[in-house]
């Protein structure tokens, strides 16, 4: 019955660490970049873009050259995201291993 118990303790230890890691990763913030920094996206922890800046030089350009730009620079925030995100969590579980589980990022 104690390693039952200990497992419960391990348990509602880690669901607290993940509810912590859960507010955490709310407050990420990741900024991609493109074009010779010429486009700059912010994502927030949940992906949610935050800001699009553009600059006044690649307003001249092809619309087509921008929303390119643009595409590239919201995929370069998403993958720092990612990378922040799984960072964090892994931060929350260390100690958890729970063989056979991935991790859902």
């Amino acid at each position: 019955m104690t390693d039952f118990s200990k497992i419960l303790d391990k348990a509602k230890e880690l669901e607290a660490k993940m509810k912590e890691s859960q507010e955490n990763i709310k407050k990420i913030r990741a900024e991609g970049k493109s074009g010779s920094n010429s486009v700059k996206v912010t994502l927030d922890g949940e992906g949610e873009m935050q800001k699009l800046e553009i600059s006044d030089e690649l307003l001249k350009e092809e619309k087509s050259i921008i929303e390119d730009l643009i595409v590239a620079a919201h995929n370069n925030a998403k993958s720092q995201l990612k990378t922040k995100t799984k960072e964090e969590i892994s931060k929350a579980a260390g100690g958890f291993g729970i063989p056979g589980f991935k991790w859902p990022l």
